[in-house]
């Protein structure tokens, strides 16, 4: 099994125009285990898809390390796929070309054309080879996206809120086909997400980060078998606790208090 993600004293800073500086990232020290899905969440600007970006190469880090399988992380690489919340999918590409481009990229797609149709198969698209990104819904149009980061089988899924422009019922499903895609593949995958719900529903591991700049404030073990049910006391008392700590997450101290 590969793909082991591993994080040492990650420091990321950016200069603004005025000359100030600010801290995205300060000093986060993680392992993520190969095969884990895990979640990272915490307030809006906190610096989690800064820290997305660095696992996949396209940000590097001030101080610190990042490793996959125990190589220094420098650039992006086909190892580690990366879906956006947007699809971003060519508008002047049919689905089959959008899905292969990565293939093309890589100057390999003679050899594993046949790696689109398993893909698009593999997220429910084997009907749409021909449609074009504007005759999908958004729920498909994700799938696309997910289809073309997966043909290249990264050992690692980066996945940056990439069901929140959906409507609930959508993103639901969608939910659900990320898990059988992830069971099915056994991908390491990581996401960014706001929604305290889908980071329960889905991950081994939920990272609750601090307000920017970004250090991990803790880090919960989802033990719930899955699948598993929204409603469920366990996961109620679970979904409770990591509420509570984002909203005292980066405080010296909590209250001694509740209204």
């Amino acid at each position: 099994m590969v793909g082991e993600i591993k994080i040492e004293a990650a420091v990321k800073r950016f200069h603004q125009q005025d000359g100030t500086e600010i801290t995205a990232v300060n000093g986060v020290d993680l392992t993520i285990h190969a095969g884990e899905f895990v979640s990272f969440i915490g307030p809006s600007g906190c610096g989690k898809s800064t820290l997305l970006r660095l696992i996949a190469g396209l940000d590097k880090a001030d101080e610190g390390k990042l490793y996959l399988d125990g190589v220094g992380i420098t650039k992006p690489s086909s190892d580690r796929g990366l879906v956006f919340q947007n699809p971003m999918l060519f508008p002047w590409l049919n689905i089959h070309h959008n899905v292969a481009f990565g293939l093309k990229a890589r100057g390999v797609y003679k050899e594993e054309k046949g790696e689109v149709d398993k893909f698009m198969d593999l997220v429910g698209l084997s009907e749409f080879h021909k449609s074009y990104p504007h005759q999908l819904s958004g729920g498909m149009a994700q799938r696309a996206s997910l289809a073309r980061a997966l043909v290249n089988r990264p050992k690692v899924l980066l996945l940056d809120e990439p069901l929140g422009a959906l409507d609930a019922f959508t993103r639901m499903n969608m939910q659900d086909e990320l898990l059988r895609i992830w069971q099915e593949r056994k991908t390491t995958m990581i996401m960014v997400t706001h929604d305290v719900d889908e980071a329960l529903y889905l991950s081994d591991r939920v990272l609750v980060m601090t307000p920017r700049p970004a250090k991990i404030e803790k880090c919960i073990d989802v033990q719930i078998a899955r699948p598993r049910n929204r409603s469920n006391p366990e996961f109620l008392r679970v979904r409770s606790q990591i509420l509570r700590i984002l909203n005292f997450a980066g405080n010296e101290k909590e209250p001694d208090y509740y209204l």
